[in-house]
């Protein structure tokens, strides 16, 4: 269930390394949780995974679902908003000066 929390709409998110490091933290205290290993007994983060049986990290599962998606979104109609968002360019230019607060 927690699994399913983190991951939610995962799929149209950008992946930045330090992201991708948070959420494996965040994995493996869940993990560790869940084995009943605390970090002062010095177990590998890899003995934790064979422990529970886990096969791929947050991070290869959400790259996954993001091929999945976007291979979803290559085979949708070309009047569709997200291949039209996904393909289309913004031509449009911000004027010169400071920018307005908001």
């Amino acid at each position: 269930m927690v699994l399913s929390v983190l991951m939610y709409n995962s799929k149209t998110w950008t992946l930045k390394p330090t992201q991708a490091n948070r959420l494996r933290v965040f994995e493996m205290s869940c993990l560790r949780r869940i084995a009943g290993v605390t970090r002062r007994d010095r177990t590998r983060n890899k003995e934790v995974c064979d422990r529970v049986g886990l096969l791929q990290d947050v991070a290869n599962r959400i790259q996954q679902q993001r091929i999945q998606y976007f291979d979803h979104v290559q085979r949708m109609n070309h009047t569709r908003y997200p291949k039209l968002a996904l393909h289309k360019y913004v031509h449009w230019t911000r004027r010169q000066g400071k920018p307005k607060k908001r």
